[in-house]
């Protein structure tokens, strides 16, 4: 890999991960160790937004919360996260991505504990927006460290595992949720599904103070702490009423909110060019590159396509179909079942088919998409479990190719000096889509349901819910042209 531009070369890598040339080497203990590390770290940030999903009923009842607080539970940290992926990404860019992680991954892992202790939906809430907080810190660095520490098939194997990661964590949460609270261990109901993050938490602090190699730039800027307010604000303004509108029936006050976040992002944009020769907050030259423009915005229509879908599915399993959690709990098992087998088919193809692994994975989630919606329509109450595997772990085997290598190639060409902030804007472009897609639920699924648990409704409306998601897939595939031909050309 050629050097990077100096004055702005990592501290130290990982020496195994790398070759100067030709043939790639095996991966070191202290390679994969760091490896391990990094993507233990993107499991509890990605489980903790929806493992909470499946005890909510419990956590209400036993904390005595209302609709609202039930829902901010979830809603607090998934908007503190989005408001902090941007900075978070910067900082760890100036003051180190090691530093800035082990940060975040103390503060999540204290918060963590809170929510655990908490006896109340109040303290609940609050140590929810301080894992949010955590979670803003470390996510941005995790696709950094990768992005400057690993190289060649190193790097494609990595991004792949990381992708695998990214898939089961998305689908399993719920499901980890459920069987905690369940198992009420030692009388602890829901609890559990907190206080596991602490000693997983503290293993991630000291193995990754021993082996994550820091990483920064030579000559660090300050932080643009102009435009961190201004990009908080923006997100603020326009994730909010994405995630509050449904519930409030899309009164005035939510246009009015998007309408302003949309003119902040204007300010904000304004800002960064001004400040493009003084320590912006975003280096806008990343755009320049196609691929990562280009992948950016099929990171957005991915986030759209399960914001849209996941919700939905659930809906459809339990009211259309009739299935207990448990039955709906094993058709998630499916899916990611089949994400596994195709993340690891990814990461197993080293980058040599470059973009055609996620084009052939959008392609094969498309059909199986296809085919599980006429299924849906021509079985109708009777599409048993059984009957839905195949489509459903072909649904998940697509998917499962996209993740790693979009991340991979989107992010290969960004220069290690602005690492922290292009993966501060790709998780974000992730959750701008959730927001999005949870919003289109309102218009596509809730506007035919209206909240009724009919079965014939549900199901008549998750039909139309896999329109709008093929509609999602033919979008992103065409978004794939962006990305390199080669997964290897990285930055130079």
């Amino acid at each position: 890999m050629p050097s990077p531009a100096p004055g702005n070369e990592p501290q130290h890598t990982a020496d195994s991960a790398h070759a100067p040339s030709g043939r790639q080497p095996t991966m070191t203990l202290a390679a994969r160790i760091t490896l391990v590390v990094l993507l233990v770290a993107e499991l509890m940030d990605i489980l903790d937004q929806s493992v909470v999903l499946t005890a909510l009923p419990v956590i209400q009842s036993s904390t005595g919360a209302g609709p609202a607080a039930t829902q901010w539970l979830t809603a607090a940290y998934s908007l503190m996260v989005a408001v902090g992926l941007i900075t978070g990404g910067r900082l760890g860019d100036i003051h180190g991505r090691r530093k800035i992680l082990l940060i975040g991954t103390v503060v999540f892992t204290a918060a963590s504990l809170l929510c655990g202790l908490a006896t109340g939906a109040g303290v609940l809430i609050g140590a929810r927006v301080l894992q949010g907080a955590g979670v803003a810190l470390m996510i941005p660095q995790v696709l950094a460290t990768l992005h400057v520490t690993f190289d060649g098939e190193n790097r494609s194997k990595a991004f792949g595992l990381y992708g695998a990661v990214l898939s089961l964590a998305n689908v399993l949460g719920p499901v980890l949720g459920g069987l905690l609270t369940e198992a009420d261990l030692l009388g602890l109901s829901w609890r559990p599904i907190f206080l596991i993050n602490v000693p997983v938490g503290l293993a991630v602090i000291i193995l990754g103070r021993m082996f994550i190699p820091e990483s920064t730039v030579q000559k660090a800027d300050r932080l643009d702490l102009t435009g961190m307010l201004l990009s908080a604000l923006a997100v603020v303004l326009i994730v909010f009423p994405l995630t509050e509108g449904q519930a409030h029936h899309w009164p005035l006050w939510c246009f009015a909110l998007l309408a302003t976040g949309l003119i902040v992002l204007g300010v904000l944009l304004r800002h960064q060019q001004r400040k493009q020769d003084d320590a912006p907050l975003v280096t806008l030259s990343v755009f320049r590159g196609r691929q990562f423009s280009g992948g950016l915005s099929a990171q957005l229509v991915l986030g759209l396509l399960c914001g849209l879908f996941f919700m939905t599915w659930t809906l459809y399993l339990q009211h259309g179909l009739g299935m207990s959690p448990f039955h709906a709990a094993v058709a998630f098992v499916l899916l990611a079942i089949g994400e596994l087998a195709g993340a690891t088919t990814a990461a197993k193809s080293a980058g040599r088919f470059g973009r055609r692994m996620p084009q052939a994975g959008v392609l094969i989630a498309l059909a199986s998409m296809a085919a599980y919606g006429l299924q849906a329509s021509s079985r109708q109450a009777d599409l048993s479990l059984l009957a839905m595997t195949a489509p459903v772990v072909l649904i998940g085997f697509g998917l499962g190719m996209v993740g790693g290598p979009l991340a991979d190639m989107s992010l290969a060409k960004v220069p290690h000096e602005n690492a922290g902030s292009a993966s501060g804007l790709f998780n974000t472009a992730m959750h701008l889509g959730i927001a999005l897609g949870t919003a289109l639920t309102a218009l596509v699924f809730f506007a035919a349901t209206n909240g009724s648990p009919d079965e014939a409704l549900n199901r008549d409306a998750f039909t139309s819910v896999l329109r709008w998601v093929g509609i999602a897939l033919a979008a992103m595939w065409a978004l794939t042209f962006f990305l390199p031909r080669q997964a290897n050309s990285q930055a130079g």
